[in-house]
């Protein structure tokens, strides 16, 4: 593949929170990237200060350009993407690249293919396979919406890579942990919703980037590793239960017309109390706050056009 031609900026959004763990590999990273001119758009949400001052040596040792900006509290990761998206956007970059920290890609041309078909017209919007990280098998190559469940999931989770996902593709759906757009997304589709803190905020956006007719390129021929849930602790804990019940439900009302959003709503309270007997007491009292709120948390604009809020 021809890396040389007209070369334009990326602006790479990552937050951060308590990531001073993973800080070297991501930055090694990128410091092996080639074919690409970047921006590198650090957004720390952590209590201290400890990773800001951590990315601006490795980025300094890297001779990556970069701007750090501290947060002083946990604003939460969509907010955090819309801030480093606004700073990029305001940096004129063309592509915004959405990258989780937590993640490792050491073929010196992984943003530059995904790049390549935004570039060259064929989407506006791309992702790459990702794997567990230190295995060879899949975490992502793909997605779908299953809205009566309001859950989404992914193509080939668990399965070995045996070169099964190695073919381009448009898909529904995919995380936003690593995923390049064109800048002019943004104006069609607005930017995330705050609202959603962490969890489902990734769904909402791809969501109404399908409403709006941007499709998702799946880019095979990139390729990162994982490490999923460093941040969050897993799936289970009582943080990740209450956001993932509320927002389960938030985003039935807002994303899904009647009777489907009240068939969502309703299943998704039933699968979380099903599942409440083998959770921690206090994970069973994060779902049921969870649900309380998911019920009450009032929808918001969040700078979205008109075509963007269609639903099913």
């Amino acid at each position: 593949m021809n890396m040389e031609p007209t070369r334009r900026r990326v602006g790479v959004v990552t937050v951060l929170y308590q990531s001073d763990d993973v800080l070297e590999d991501f930055f090694a990273s990128l410091k092996a990237q080639e074919g690409v001119d970047m921006t590198l758009y650090v957004i720390d949400n952590s209590a201290k200060d400890s990773g800001s001052v951590l990315a601006r040596k490795l980025a300094a040792e890297a001779g990556i350009d970069a701007r750090v900006l501290f947060n002083n509290a946990n604003v939460g990761v969509a907010r955090g993407n819309n801030q480093g998206i606004a700073m990029a956007l305001e940096d004129d970059c063309e592509y915004v690249l959405l990258a989780n920290n937590d993640v490792e890609f050491r073929d010196p041309h992984t943003i530059a293919r995904l790049i390549e078909p935004i570039r060259d017209g064929a989407a506006l919007a791309t992702f790459p396979k990702i794997t567990y990280h230190g295995t060879n098998r899949i975490w992502c190559a793909g997605g779908r919406f299953w809205p009566l469940k309001a859950i989404t999931t992914h193509v080939g989770d668990g399965d070995e890579d045996h070169g099964q996902f190695d073919h381009t593709c448009f898909s529904e759906y995919a995380p936003t942990c690593f995923m390049a757009l064109h800048a002019s997304v943004f104006a069609r589709v607005g930017m995330m919703d705050e609202r959603y803190f962490v969890y489902y905020d990734d769904a909402d956006f791809v969501w109404r980037m399908n409403h709006c007719s941007i499709h998702l390129l799946y880019v095979p021929a990139s390729h990162v590793a994982h490490k999923v849930s460093f941040s969050t602790g897993g799936d289970e804990t009582p943080f990740s239960l209450f956001y993932c019940t509320r927002n389960r439900l938030y985003f039935s009302r807002k994303n899904l017309r009647f009777p489907s959003s009240v068939v969502a709503q309703a299943y998704s309270v039933l699968a979380m109390l099903v599942k409440c007997p083998r959770f921690t007491p206090a994970g069973r009292r994060s779902v049921l706050r969870g649900i309380g709120e998911g019920m009450r948390l009032q929808q918001v604009a969040d700078g979205m056009p008109a075509n963007a809020r269609r639903a099913l």
